[in-house]
């Protein structure tokens, strides 16, 4: 708090906290951070706060942020429909990232474990293939475990720019075993006796066996959408991100029919989580449900 650019005694005036409770629901570039990254710094500042009022530093005998009622500000973090594409456009775009090049080659089974495993960029750039049971017919296995996340090297022990993160919402030893359909299990299969693995075993990697960079498989990823889609669709939401892809890859699963619980387990998500993001997609699905059911007891309510 003696390094604060404002006084201590500023913080005991409601509208100074509440300015700092607005700043913290924003992300740097001044955009609305998410409900839980507000809640966070939030806490954080609440335990500074609480460390100053216990050290004396206020006159106050209580924290400053009970006075103030503030609520962070609300993010949509539904899926929109729009920006999920079908299974033909995920072929397509993939077929797009592939034929540019060396680089594309490379990154398109990256791409697909995106769609076909609905992993974060971030699990599939730490994808080993001790992680992959890939058989030579039927469906594999990949069994993940960590990610590999892009920290600064203000933040990391070795000063490295990335750093190696247990699964989101998981313990640090736990593992999240995801089902693969054959045709992709032929792609990791090609993908590997075509480019074989970086020393640690990654899949994939830049030319000097670094680590993936968003901004060089963003780059393929936004040529394959102005090279497959139309204007009118690349314009759009369509599949915009490559995390797009991810929530393709569940929406994909929901509407396949897949039971939610199973399609939270295999996408790392809590079944809470999966009902508030793909609350749209889940809303189709219950739809032809209910007409599958009216179907069935029209059927049934025919006379004999």
């Amino acid at each position: 708090m003696r390094h604060s650019l404002i006084s201590v005694s500023a913080w005991e005036d409601p509208a100074t906290v509440r300015l700092a409770l607005d700043a913290v629901a924003l992300r740097l570039d001044g955009k609305t951070a998410s409900p839980r990254t507000a809640k966070r710094k939030r806490a954080c500042l609440s335990n500074v706060l609480g460390l100053a009022v216990e050290e004396k530093y206020f006159t106050l005998p209580v924290n400053p942020l009970t006075a103030v009622k503030w609520t962070a500000p609300k993010s949509v973090e539904e899926v929109d429909p729009e920006s999920v594409a079908n299974p033909r456009q995920v072929r397509a775009l993939l077929a797009g990232a592939r034929e540019q090049g060396p680089r594309g080659r490379h990154l398109e089974a990256f791409f697909g474990c995106l769609y076909y495993a609905a992993m974060r960029p971030a699990e599939a750039a730490g994808l080993r293939a001790d992680q992959c049971h890939l058989p030579e017919t039927g469906w594999g296995m990949l069994t993940l475990r960590q990610g590999i996340v892009r920290t600064g090297r203000s933040w990391t022990n070795d000063g490295a720019a990335h750093g190696t993160r247990h699964l989101k919402a998981r313990t640090e030893k736990d593992s999240r075993p995801v089902p693969i359909p054959p045709h992709f299990v032929r792609m990791l299969r090609q993908h590997i006796a075509t480019h074989g693995t970086a020393p640690d075993g990654r899949l994939f990697r830049t030319n000097r066996n670094g680590l993936l960079q968003e901004t060089g498989y963003g780059e393929v990823w936004a040529k394959a959408r102005r090279d497959v889609l139309s204007e009118a669709e690349t314009a759009s939401l369509l599949a915009r991100r490559p995390y797009d892809l991810r929530h393709a890859g569940v929406s994909f699963w929901l509407s396949s029919g897949v039971d939610a619980m199973e399609c939270a387990r295999r996408a790392g998500h809590s079944i809470a989580v999966l009902h508030k993001v793909y609350a749209k997609v889940l809303d189709q699905t219950r739809e032809r449900a209910n007409s599958r059911i009216d179907a069935v007891l029209r059927k049934w309510n025919e006379p004999e």
